[in-house]
């Protein structure tokens, strides 16, 4: 049976161009790493504000959570504020004119009450014959004295206590009230701020898995709702095993493949190494991952500007190792 000529010949495996190489698995990610951004309260979207593929600066928003209990009670805490800076100004600006007129009549009329209640008593003291007077009407008198005078001292009082002023202890307890009311505001405006997520630095929207209607859960997910790259400039992180780890020096020359493409060397530029020695996971999609072996980390740069590389593809990466043995 003759083959079918439409069937094309197994593309080569990619191969070291180095005398001597350290090979590692390598992948594509932006230059400022991926970055999963999620929420830090629950919420229900309202408003998503990009796309996959736009690109965004610092304080560009992003999505938006609903807010509208939060909306009502800024309300109510800024007329609370209102109230409270309306009763501070009004102590502030004492003594008001407007109420000295009435307290000084008032002292004024005290002061009749009280003259008129001691001519009644002085003129049944005067009686010469003392047995034409009950004794219970003398008491009398000399209670509603007693009386008048409280009143008219009272009056006084409240008079001084005008022309004097608030008491500084009125006034720090109403600034108090202000400065509490306008915490509580301050904490609605900042509470409200945190439902519309904004960009903190520059890049493109690589993954959007957020959309309006959506109940978004806080804290970090296993699938984040937005992934933020700069992908401007792209990155291999190239995983070599433990063992060969040694191998590799600073500044070290590679080339790396694109899994496909294993006729196509890219030529690729030392950044740095991760000091960290990680765990390897292998992906089998299970719910548990087996972990291989442990790997050293080293970053390269993807200098090529003609081939389509896209983030979160894989590359066979090859590592110049120079004249080590």
């Amino acid at each position: 049976m003759s083959p079918n000529r439409s069937e094309r010949p197994p593309a080569p495996p990619p191969r070291a161009v180095h005398a001597r190489s350290v090979a590692g698995v390598g992948l594509i990610e932006a230059s400022s790493e991926n970055i999963a951004i999620n929420t830090p309260v629950a919420g229900l979207v309202m408003r998503v504000f990009v796309a996959v593929g736009d690109r965004v600066k610092p304080g560009d928003r992003l999505f938006e959570l609903d807010g509208r209990d939060l909306q009502a009670e800024l309300l109510v805490r800024r007329q609370s504020l209102a109230v409270a800076r309306a009763r501070l100004e009004r102590l502030e600006q004492a003594p008001w004119s407007a109420d000295r007129p009435a307290l000084a009549a008032r002292v004024q009329e005290t002061a009749a009450q009280l003259a008129d209640a001691e001519g009644n008593l002085k003129r049944i003291e005067q009686v010469a014959d003392q047995r034409a007077v009950r004794t219970e009407e003398v008491e009398q008198r000399r209670f509603a004295v007693a009386a008048a005078k409280a009143r008219h001292e009272e009056a006084q009082a409240q008079l001084a206590r005008l022309e004097a002023g608030t008491w500084k202890a009125d006034l720090d307890v109403a600034r108090s009230e202000v400065k509490l009311a306008e915490a509580h505001v301050k904490r609605i405006e900042t509470d409200l701020e945190r439902l519309t997520i904004r960009a903190l630095t520059d890049g493109t929207i690589l993954q959007c898995n957020v959309h309006p209607g959506e109940y978004a859960q806080a804290g970090q997910l296993t699938k984040p709702l937005l992934i933020l790259g700069s992908a401007d400039q792209l990155h291999v992180r190239v995983e070599i095993d433990e063992n060969e780890a040694h191998k590799v020096r600073p500044g070290s020359k590679a080339v790396g493949y694109l899994r496909g493409q294993a006729n196509v060397a890219l030529p690729l530029e030392f950044v740095r190494q991760e000091p960290l020695v990680i765990p390897k996971k292998s992906l089998t999609g299970d719910a548990t991952e087996r972990v291989d072996t442990r790997v050293f980390q080293v970053i390269y740069r993807v200098t090529t500007k003609d081939t389509p590389i896209f983030v979160g593809q894989q590359m066979d990466v090859y590592i110049d190792q120079g004249g080590q043995p």
